[in-house]
């Protein structure tokens, strides 16, 4: 049995919600450079310098990356021999992200009710912590910031058997024309397909925040990632919807297995700065 204090979680999540807000990760710093190379619009080779500056700036001077510093969500996966000490695991992730974006003067975005009193609550609590129960000693943490414009053009169909593939795909293009430019595009998108109709949202969600290095690995479905990508790029949005090559970055694809007479699809959508970093404790 692994013991971890509720001080040691409070703190790791309120250093990665401040390192999320104001780093770019490797793997989208690379995708930039990557893309930067292969877009042809000039304009949209200028957008990806500028995305490029803008990521050194940001963790130079340990600013965010961009103004909306989003809703927090937390992927946790939390080992059967772990016992965490001095509280309760939701209520120490949600004081480190009153830390982090208090200390970190990162932008407060969330309100406690959302129709009657849209009150911010001063401290981007409470997060959204998905919980997953795995064989260990270990604890892994994944915070995430999923910005409203991203977020607001985010989707979920209950498709059929028969739309197939093609249905499928129609709804990606659908779901990308739809966001055009408002997402903040290259953008790193995450699909669901399978489940029911929760468990397709959070499969998106988790897939949307993958590193843009990662793949499928069942190789029909890396297939359909790449397949996926190349639509999205064809379709001429481009680098922050000016035209070009560069409409994704990456497409990455969660399934799960479904009802005979279903066919879940959710595309969530994550912007050109795609905020994730994880720690394993």
């Amino acid at each position: 049995m692994k013991t971890i204090e509720f001080d040691t979680i409070k703190n790791e999540v309120a250093r990665l919600c401040i390192k999320m807000c104001c780093e770019v990760t490797p793997d989208i710093l690379k995708s930039f450079n990557q893309a930067l190379k292969q877009e042809s619009s000039d304009i949209g080779k200028h957008i990806i310098e500028s995305l490029l500056l803008n990521a050194k700036i940001a963790k130079e001077k340990q600013i965010p990356i961009c103004q909306d510093t989003g809703t927090t969500v937390v992927f946790v996966e939390l080992g059967n021999e772990v016992y965490i000490k001095g509280g309760l695991l939701d209520d120490a992730i949600n004081e480190g992200v009153r830390l982090g974006y208090t200390s970190g003067y990162l932008r407060k975005s969330i309100v406690k009710d959302p129709l009657f009193e849209r009150v911010n609550t001063n401290d981007n609590t409470p997060a959204v912590i998905n919980l997953k129960i795995v064989r260990g000693e270990e604890l892994k943490i994944k915070v995430c910031s999923k910005g409203a414009g991203s977020e607001n053009k985010s989707t979920l169909k209950m498709l059929t058997p028969a739309d197939g593939i093609e249905g499928v795909k129609n709804f990606f293009l659908e779901t990308l024309k739809k966001a055009g430019p408002n997402s903040c595009p290259p953008l790193v998108i995450g699909v669901g397909i399978g489940g029911n109709l929760e468990k397709v949202a959070l499969m998106a969600k988790f897939a949307a925040v993958r590193g843009s290095d990662s793949k499928n690995p069942d190789p029909r479905y890396e297939k359909f990632e790449n397949e996926l990508l190349e639509l999205a790029n064809k379709s001429g949005i481009g680098p922050q919807g000016f035209g070009g090559d560069t409409t994704a970055l990456k497409v990455n694809v969660e399934v799960a297995p479904t009802h005979i007479a279903s066919l879940p699809v959710a595309i969530n959508i994550n912007c050109h700065a795609a905020r994730h970093y994880e720690v394993r404790i």
